[in-house]
């Protein structure tokens, strides 16, 4: 057997085949969501989003037969450079990007719109992999910490300049890999407590919870008094909790844009605004409630085909799916992604060097992000905030970028057995 045959043979063809099921359906979901009745509309007309978005098919296809045959080390001794590369993308596309939807964050080639942002993605995870790969790397050694929290807070706080908060908040996504190789489980309580008081102040205001804060001090202290290093750890997690408590307001009310602040606003009271603010969110759940069981139908939605719902080709494709598929097609879609996200576990696993673990789980965070959150704030579960649904939402860059971040992973993983590198 020869190396290429070898190579093809080694691949892991079911997760290949659940990205051909998401890819293929996403595109002709696309079709339904821009379908008009009583038209003669293709979904390969290329003057169509659909028929755009099958030519990024395309393209993905073919890059997934040039990463199969150019060297798997490739990936690893260019992950800096790509990733470097990537940030002076950001920067540039800050200075001289056309501006979309209030945010500067794209290239305008022709007719071709590029964002960079969506890159970032995966230029951030190779080089976290090859961060983590290095001799002696330690995640809890703050030296360490400090490095890969640079790492991935430069595209972050590019992107958040240029007013796309939703793309820059998946970064978030890349923690769940700092957990994997070692991080203390305490970062998790810290970053779970920090979003409840978060969230508790948006709903209380600063009075209720300062009061609440202040009843917690007297207990633990009460509770604390044979304990001296007990109470300045209590003092301490006080003080700090009524820093991230002082600090919404200014955050909410001096950092975000009016229409996100009008975003989190609608996500806590739905009803407060269901004609304005909340309109997105309002149509979204009848357009899901809609279909029922059963759906009405391919081509056959009435939310979608009256433009009632925005975004819908995009950020809200899921309607289209629980509209004209209805619950059947819904859950089918979700098992899909189950098995996918079930399936990167298993790759990032069996990987033998932390290079190829680390590059999985990075692919398995960000995916899990985009699925989760996109899908949860068509129900009104998440604030809205404009990031796709993988593989399915209408968008070249975000079709090129995920598609990229699988089959490298599975580059990596077909020639798990012949990689060399530190093993975790």
């Amino acid at each position: 057997m020869n190396r290429r045959e070898s190579i093809w043979e080694s691949l892991d063809w079911l997760t290949i085949l659940i990205y051909l099921m998401l890819v293929l359906t996403g595109w002709l979901t696309i079709h339904a969501a821009i379908y008009e009745a009583d038209s003669a509309m293709s979904p390969f007309d290329l003057d169509l989003r659909s028929g755009k978005q099958l030519i990024w098919i395309v393209i993905s296809f073919v890059l997934f037969v040039l990463i199969m045959v150019i060297d798997y080390k490739v990936f690893m001794t260019f992950s800096y450079p790509i990733y470097f590369l990537t940030i002076g993308l950001l920067v540039v596309v800050l200075l001289l990007g056309t501006e979309v939807s209030g945010s500067k964050s794209w290239f305008a080639l022709g007719g071709i719109k590029i964002q960079p942002s969506e890159f970032a993605k995966y230029a951030t995870a190779l080089a976290l992999a090859k961060v983590f790969s290095a001799l002696n790397f330690d995640i809890r050694k703050p030296k360490d910490f400090i490095k890969t929290g640079l790492l991935i807070g430069a595209p972050f706080g590019l992107i958040i300049l240029q007013g796309d908060t939703g793309s820059a908040l998946v970064f978030v996504a890349f923690s769940l890999v700092f957990f994997r190789e070692g991080l203390s489980a305490i970062f998790i309580f810290i970053g779970v407590a920090s979003f409840l008081l978060f969230l508790g102040t948006l709903l209380l205001g600063l009075n209720y919870m300062f009061a609440a804060l202040a009843g917690l001090l007297a207990l633990g202290i009460l509770f604390s008094l044979k304990s001296r290093r007990r109470m300045i750890f209590i003092s301490a997690g006080t003080i700090a909790a009524a820093a991230i408590v002082f600090s919404v307001d200014f955050f909410f009310n001096n950092i975000l844009k009016p229409h996100q602040q009008n975003r989190i606003q609608v996500f806590l009271n739905p009803n407060a605004d269901p004609t304005g603010a909340g309109w997105q969110v309002t149509q979204s759940k009848i357009a899901i409630g809609s279909g029922g069981f059963w759906g009405k139908g391919y081509l056959k939605g009435t939310q979608t085909k009256f433009d009632f719902i925005p975004d819908q080709s995009t950020d809200n494709i899921f309607c289209t799916i629980g509209e004209e598929m209805g619950f059947i097609g819904s859950f089918v879609l979700i098992v899909l992604f189950s098995l996918l996200l079930f399936r990167l576990i298993i790759i990032a696993e069996r990987q033998r060097t932390v290079f190829g673990r680390v590059l999985g789980y990075s692919v398995f965070s960000l995916i899990l992000f985009h699925y989760s959150v996109n899908i949860g704030m068509t129900i009104g579960l998440f604030p809205v905030v404009g990031i796709p649904l993988p593989f399915f939402s209408y968008g070249g860059s975000a079709l090129i970028s995920f598609s990229l971040l699988l089959f490298t992973l599975l580059k990596l993983d077909a020639h798990r057995m012949q990689v060399l590198g530190r093993v975790g």
